[in-house]
């Protein structure tokens, strides 16, 4: 009985909580502070090319979420058409790549380059120098999740040539 009347009134107080943030005035003040959670809606955010100074080909990035402050996570869908890659670049403390659709490519300097498919996920260690793209004949989209250390997330440098690309073992 005791569990019953500590459920009911929790209970209560969550559905409290749920009518006041939902009164029709949705301010984001009153949403935050009652729920907690903040909702980016999909597609709310525009997609951008990928910058030709960090890409070779059509490359689309579509942002996700950035970091909100004590975390230092972000994440976005990134889309590369056939032949599409990064150049070389590095994370302060790593990344995760999830494939989510199509083929493609990553390499670690280094390293040999390597294929990845739809349901792969890939870990780049911190510091580490290494470029991912599309197949050359296929697209390939991935989910890109990485932490930023002192504002920066990533280190771009040079673009990865057509000879390194192309060097499949």
């Amino acid at each position: 009985m005791r569990l019953l009347a500590v459920t009911a009134f929790s209970f209560s107080l969550l559905t409290s909580a749920f009518a006041q943030t939902h009164d029709g005035g949705s301010s984001a003040a009153s949403r935050e502070q009652a729920q907690g959670v903040s909702i980016t809606r999909g597609g709310s955010q525009p997609s951008r090319k990928g910058p030709a100074e960090n890409f070779t080909g059509s490359v689309r990035v579509d942002p996700l979420f950035q970091a909100n402050a004590p975390a230092r996570t972000s994440g976005a869908y990134v889309t590369f058409e056939p032949g599409a890659r990064s150049a070389w670049h590095s994370h302060p403390l790593g990344q995760t790549l999830i494939v989510t659709a199509g083929s493609g490519r990553v390499q670690r300097w280094g390293g040999p380059v390597q294929e990845i498919r739809q349901g792969d996920v890939i870990w780049t260690p911190p510091g580490q120098k290494h470029w991912h793209g599309a197949s050359p004949t296929t697209a390939m989209t991935h989910l890109a999740i990485q932490e930023q250390l002192d504002g920066k997330a990533v280190e771009w440098m040079e673009k990865v040539s057509d000879a390194q690309y192309g060097s499949l073992p």
